[in-house]
Order: C-alpha cells, then structure tokens, then sequence
C-alpha cells in the first residue's frame, strides 16, 4: 500500500479487506454478480475517495434495476470486441455425438461454452 497504484483492475478478490489501498483512482471490479454483503459494503466504504466501475455480462436484478431507474449510472458496450466470431444457432434433432463434437470445437479454439441439459432425470447421462 505504496500508493504507487492509480487504477486497479480485478474481480471481486480484490475487495477482501486483506488488500490494501492507498491514493488509488479508479477500480474496475469484473463479475459484479458475484458480490457477497462483504464486497458491497466495502465498495460502500471506499465510493467517498475511489471512483469505481463494476462490469458484469449478467446483472442481478437489483442492479439492473437501479441503473434503469438512473439511481446507479449504466454503460453498455454495444458493439462486440475485434474479430469476436458470430453466434452461430443451430435447430435439429438432438444428437450427442453433434454436441460432443460442437463443446470439444469450440473448447480446442480456446472458445467457452455453456450447455444447458433440461432433463433433470437423464442428466448423469450427458455428463
């Protein structure tokens, strides 16, 4: 806590009350959503001297709700990062060898996935 440190950039980590600041600007927090009592009070405490941004791709209620209503201020980026490939939505019968082979695509050119499996009897299944 040098104060050498004018903007800081993380996820929720770096609001435990264990990291310490001095003199710092401004602090870009990630993954908003995941914010325990603890963080948002320490975001509370800090608001007086540190301008603060929290970025999150899915806001909880409560927030979305506070930025639509002006009681919190809202940015959104609208345009996705350079060479960001398109989404890519495919209708057809189910197959799991189609969507092994689609995650394990995906997954090998260092892509994410989300895979939503609605049957909750035959689940261990896709697993």
């Amino acid at each position: 806590a040098e104060g050498k440190i004018d903007i800081l950039i993380g996820t929720h980590k770096l609001l435990q009350s264990d990291v310490k600041f001095k003199d710092l600007g401004l602090l870009i927090v990630d993954e908003e959503h995941r914010f325990g009592v603890r963080h948002k009070e320490r975001i509370k405490a800090m608001r007086a001297n540190v301008d603060i941004l929290t970025l999150t791709a899915t806001p909880i209620p409560r927030t979305l709700n506070m930025a639509m209503s002006g009681m919190r201020d809202l940015s959104i980026i609208a345009t996705p990062p350079a060479r960001r490939l398109a989404v890519k939505t495919f209708v057809r019968e189910y197959d799991s060898l189609v969507v092994r082979e689609a995650i394990l695509r995906e997954i090998l050119r260092g892509g994410q996935v989300y895979y939503l499996y609605n049957d909750v009897e035959n689940i261990q299944k896709a697993a």
